[in-house]
């Protein structure tokens, strides 16, 4: 296994999947920390373990549970990942993203993308819904860029266009679900880092100062690979804890999959109405 992803190794982790599956997936759904419950409503599931996919990064951590979920949502062919990989866990950035290459060439030409994130905006509170409407990458700003490496031409060219990561149609959308569903939401920039400590009450008064309403360990770099590969995102974070500026309060693992039993139901409310949209 070399150091950037191959096409190759592409190609086997698509293969092991299709000989398992008789539909072909028109939407990827990438479920963060705490989040996975959505996967478990899928129609027609099929259910495939990650670890049984050819290179494919497997998950170490508490609220990942590390499967693949394809069926029907809304009557929408549907590939859910449950449980991502993060930088954290010692894999390259370009290995972290090879989900979404396996939906690309699966077929998919959408993507959802959620996280349970941070506050760092002091109007959010726990168990908000977040609607990403731009993100700051700043792990790939810092070097681990997933596009790093040979340029993977059968996806995107060289220096892909950012000037709209998030699809603006499906952000209308979504917001169209919340209204006529009754769920408040915000909206806001999701800033990227890569953990796994979480931040300094300095690092929050500077992510504040450069525009950022939440924070996470992940999404930003899926998000730049599926629009390298043509894909459109609608990207939601779960709100997970307060903006801690001042450093009165800590932060915990258990309290981020905490809030996701809050954050789950309105996310299912959410993608499900989402999807019917479509």
């Amino acid at each position: 296994m070399g150091k950037f992803l191959t096409m190759r190794e592409i190609h086997q982790a698509v293969d092991a999947i299709q000989t398992r599956i008789d539909i072909q997936p028109e939407v990827g759904l990438i479920l963060g920390s705490g989040l996975g419950a959505l996967a478990e409503s899928v129609d027609d599931a099929v259910i495939i373990p990650t670890a049984q996919i050819p290179h494919w990064p497997i998950s170490t951590v508490e609220g990942h549970q590390g499967r693949l979920v394809i069926g029907r949502l809304e009557g929408v062919a549907v590939i859910v990942l449950q449980g991502r990989t993060h930088l954290y866990e010692g894999y390259n950035i370009s290995r972290v993203t090879l989900p979404v290459r396996v939906m690309q060439r699966l077929g998919c030409e959408k993507l959802v993308v959620t996280n349970a994130a941070g506050a760092i905006n002091p109007d959010f509170v726990p168990g908000d819904l977040m609607l990403i409407t731009d993100h700051i990458n700043l792990i790939g700003m810092a070097g681990a860029n997933p596009l790093i490496g040979p340029n993977l031409e059968e996806f995107g060219p060289r220096f892909p266009d950012m000037s709209q990561p998030y699809d603006r149609d499906f952000l209308a959308k979504a917001k169209l679900v919340c209204n006529e569903s009754g769920l408040a939401y915000q909206e806001g920039v999701y800033v990227s880092l890569s953990g796994p400590s979480f931040e300094s009450p300095a690092e929050l008064r500077f992510l504040r100062g450069i525009g950022a309403d939440a924070v996470g360990m992940s999404t930003a770099p899926e998000v730049i690979v599926a629009r390298h590969g043509g894909m459109r995102v609608l990207g939601v974070s779960g709100i997970s804890n307060k903006a801690n500026l001042d450093g009165s309060t800590m932060t915990t693992h258990e309290e981020v999959l905490e809030a996701g039993t809050v954050l789950a139901p309105k996310l299912t409310t959410l993608i499900r109405g989402f999807l019917a949209k479509l």
